[in-house]
């Protein structure tokens, strides 16, 4: 009865990204209980955390209020060439570049959302975990080499308040981070104006210039980001 009135797929497919809240946790706990001892009790209590998460979504409670740094990536060049190397060659690659992207994310206390083929979604607490894992994953990445090709990653990230629905982020806010990634030359850090005012003086250096494209504000001002020296690596 639970898993056809409340939807238990979506709802446990929503811990995958949960980063630590009260709720999250004490479902993550309730599950595994569920799993070692199952019985009516665990899928009494299960059923009123599911029950309590969709009635504030639905309300837009504690949706759309938190501000998170949204990281998308890609890699440039990557269609044209596993048209030719085929797909074990193009999986294989996919495995290496996975393996160099997502623990800088992980390090960073950011949270995979999605993976989109040959990029994923991110999101991250604050900016600068967000851009010292992009400028991370970028250089493990231009390490990466298969059959003449060298994966290059293009990056956006965008600072907002996006709405989360189940275990995933929509809105205006989403769009421009992935804007920003599709506009991004080959290794190239986009960022939003306000990802760059939550950064710390000194960190960056920045070269700004307009935006136009759909899906984004018209006239939006984004910068590409290079790394200051002595900073951060890995």
């Amino acid at each position: 009865m639970r898993e056809q009135l409340l939807g238990d797929e979506q709802f446990l497919d929503r811990l995958s990204t949960a980063r630590g809240r009260p709720a999250d946790l004490a479902t993550r706990q309730l599950v595994a209980l569920r799993a070692e001892r199952p019985g009516v009790l665990g899928e009494l209590g299960l059923s009123a955390l599911q029950a309590w998460q969709t009635l504030s979504e639905r309300q837009g409670r504690g949706r759309g209020e938190l501000e998170v740094a949204i990281l998308f990536t890609d890699l440039a060049g990557f269609s044209s060439w596993a048209l030719e190397a085929g797909d074990e060659q193009a999986i294989a690659l996919l495995r290496a570049v996975s393996e160099a992207v997502e623990p800088p994310i992980v390090r960073r206390r950011g949270d995979v959302v999605k993976r989109l083929g040959d990029g994923l979604m991110a999101v991250f607490w604050d900016a600068p975990g967000a851009v010292e894992a992009a400028f991370s994953a970028a250089r493990r990445v231009a390490a990466i080499e298969a059959r003449g090709y060298r994966p290059r990653l293009r990056s956006g990230i965008h600072l907002g308040r996006p709405r989360r629905i189940g275990g995933d982020y929509l809105g205006v806010d989403v769009n421009i981070a992935a804007r920003l990634a599709e506009a991004a030359a080959p290794g190239e850090l986009l960022v939003s104006d306000a990802t760059l005012r939550a950064l710390d003086d000194g960190a960056v250096r920045a070269c700004a210039r307009e935006l136009s494209v759909k899906g984004a504000p018209q006239g939006l001002v984004v910068h590409a980001l290079e790394q200051a020296s002595g900073a951060g690596a890995g």
